[in-house]
């Protein structure tokens, strides 16, 4: 008897690589006509804030990708009712609930995983997702430390299954027809690209520690981090700004200018030289209790001698360039420079005022107009969809391997910034040379169970 699973990879757009459009028929029209054994189960880990965005692109879905959500888990158990409510409103199924994702993982119903977890949860949920032979969609960064993303990469490769990371402006149109204009020279050769996260914050102040609310399965969520006691000001959305379980804004939004960064200077590999400095400015630190950098200048080097640099500001600030761009991209060429704001572009001559070329539109594009065009959302997790029926890797437009290598980026950077150096790294051990103080910031202890594996 052929499985649920089997029948959706050897189904006939899956086997004969047949787009929708070259049968004939739309992917609405795609939806309504297969039978329930071609739906995509999907679970979402993590229910709150990015997982309910992961929620409304899979429930905008439902009809033109054969999509449903099975179950939702989440270590607090407080946002189960009303998430449960809206996916029955959105998409009129009942859902189960967990909170502990391994029984999420034992289900042979669930095909994929979408997780919308704390950074340091990132790489062992893919990595468990992974061995139990779900599909994978993971959130930005890739992972909490460099050494993870590599153990991500080789899962997804060991165990046959299609891993997306989720820098979404990859899905984006403009920003792929952007990145197309400069790969073929609109401003000459690229030596130079910047990333820029301005996003003032104030401080989300300081606490006692105390008693974690009944909820909240306390052990589960701290998962691989370190133990510490209850701290309301260290969990939901704030773990951001602590190092045992984020990252910063450097590694929070940064990743996805990071990755158009990198993408733009057509770099598929690791610099070779990182320098980052900054620290925590305009609040009164002994009111906050941040402890990653709200402003941070970040430099990486190539090999070729080409330059990657991004800005982190997190208070007051100007925007830059013509657009007014404050989450955004801007090139450097040998014959100009393009600026880039979300989803519009505009490319100058030179030392020309006025754009030469440029996206035709601020709205974003997308190739199916019957489902949400979310800039860069919900076209990302239908493309995840695709490369799941696919079977091809290939298919993924930000496959584990380059969420990695953009990913490894702020992690770098933030490795720099807690040392106070500049660091030298080889890309193809990914170790620093001659460093062994910077090559513990690579990986981290692990509280059992909750181990990421040394290598599979």
């Amino acid at each position: 008897m052929t499985k649920r699973r089997d029948f959706i990879k050897t189904s006939l757009i899956g086997t004969a690589g047949i787009t929708l459009g070259g049968l004939g028929m739309s992917a609405k029209s795609y939806g309504s006509v297969q039978g329930s054994n071609d739906r995509i189960i999907m679970a979402v880990v993590g229910i709150r804030s990015r997982g309910r965005d992961h929620i409304n692109s899979w429930c905008a879905l439902k009809d033109n990708r054969n999509v449903r959500i099975k179950t939702i888990c989440d270590a607090d158990e407080q946002f189960y009712a009303q998430t449960a409510k809206l996916i029955l409103d959105k998409s009129g199924e009942k859902v189960t609930t967990a909170w502990d994702m391994r029984k999420v993982f034992e289900d042979k119903d669930i095909d994929a995983v979408s997780f919308g977890l704390p950074n340091h949860w990132h790489a062992l949920s893919a990595i468990w997702a992974s061995q139990a032979g779900k599909h994978v969609y993971a959130e930005k960064p890739a992972s909490h430390n460099l050494s993870e993303g590599r153990r991500m990469v080789e899962a997804a490769a060991r165990y046959n299954v299609r891993m997306q990371t989720g820098c979404q402006n990859r899905s984006i149109d403009n920003v792929i027809e952007a990145m197309k204009f400069l790969h073929e020279g609109g401003i000459g050769e690229v030596f130079m690209s910047k990333g820029l996260c301005y996003k003032p914050r104030d401080s989300f102040g300081i606490a006692p520690d105390g008693t974690p609310p009944e909820s909240l399965h306390y052990d589960t969520w701290l998962g691989p981090a370190p133990y510490r006691p209850y701290n309301e000001k260290r969990v939901h959305y704030n773990w951001h700004w602590f190092w045992d379980t984020g990252n910063g804004d450097t590694g929070n939004q940064g990743p996805h200018q990071f990755d158009i960064a990198r993408w733009g200077l057509n770099k598929n590999e690791h610099p070779v030289s990182i320098y980052s400095m900054g620290g925590l400015f305009g609040i009164d630190q002994a009111d906050c209790a941040q402890e990653t950098p709200n402003t941070q200048t970040s430099l990486f080097k190539y090999k070729d001698g080409k330059v990657l640099e991004f800005e982190t500001r997190g208070r007051f600030t100007n925007d830059e360039s013509s657009l007014g761009v404050r989450i955004g991209n801007l090139f450097y060429g040998s014959d100009g420079y393009l600026e880039l704001d979300g989803d519009t572009w505009k490319a100058f001559r030179k030392r020309e005022r006025e754009p030469f070329a440029g996206s035709k539109t601020t709205e974003n594009k997308v190739s199916d107009p019957t489902f949400l065009a979310a800039p860069g959302g919900t076209e990302h997790f239908a493309n995840f969809l695709d490369a799941i029926r696919s079977g091809k890797d290939e298919t993924l437009h930000c496959h584990i391997s380059q969420g990695h290598l953009s990913s490894s980026l702020p992690l770098l950077a933030n490795v720099s910034y807690r040392l106070g150096r500049e660091l030298t790294f080889d890309g193809q051990t990914e170790k620093f040379v001659k460093d062994k103080e910077a090559d513990e910031m690579l990986t981290r202890d692990y509280r059992k169970p909750y181990v990421v594996p040394k290598a599979l």
